[in-house]
């Protein structure tokens, strides 16, 4: 990348003249799901500060809030740890055209729920039997249907922690 005050990476500039080509192509994109009426479905994974949200806003703040829905959803209550597993992701599914963009997903069982003791390994064992299946059937039915996942290095995520735990506006980022 390039050097910014003693810094890799791209300058604010040369990042904004970057990003706006492919701001233009997003809304380009975006017009042609509400004109086709088809679907977009898309998953941001990763690590803490891996930069999901960042990823996010620039994606949702170039479109219109009422075409893209950012899904981010709490820890499950009680009536949705005892729904089937993916009952409460599939309401936030796109209709058509639209785009959903999850802020983490259903991988949550087989990630932070399966560390955390969440669930049981049979729970988990379930889940990456049925997650290819429960994919297949939403991209049949036409929906288009991407998964990313996003990571920084161990001295990257602690930088950013430190970063988060000296800013009263970011703190509430660390649970």
């Amino acid at each position: 990348g390039m050097k910014n005050n003693g810094k890799s990476g791209l300058s604010k500039k040369d990042y904004l003249e970057q990003l706006e080509p492919l701001q233009l192509e997003l809304n380009q994109m975006a017009r042609w799901l509400q004109a086709s009426g088809k679907r977009l479905l898309v998953i941001i994974e990763g690590r803490d500060t891996a930069g999901k949200g960042g990823v996010i806003a620039s994606i949702s703040d170039t479109l219109n809030p009422r075409q893209c829905h950012v899904v981010a959803l709490p820890a499950p209550s009680v009536r949705e740890a005892n729904q089937w597993y993916f009952q409460r992701y599939v309401q936030h599914f796109p209709a058509r055209g639209e785009i959903s963009l999850f802020d983490r997903s259903w991988y949550n069982r087989a990630g932070v729920e399966a560390v955390m003791g969440y669930c049981t390994s049979t729970q988990v064992t379930a889940f990456l039997k049925a997650v290819p299946e429960f994919e297949r059937q939403l991209v049949d039915d036409g929906i288009y249907f991407f998964k990313y996942w996003l990571c920084c290095d161990q001295e990257k995520q602690e930088e950013r922690f430190a970063e988060r735990l000296n800013n009263p506006l970011r703190r509430w980022k660390l649970s």
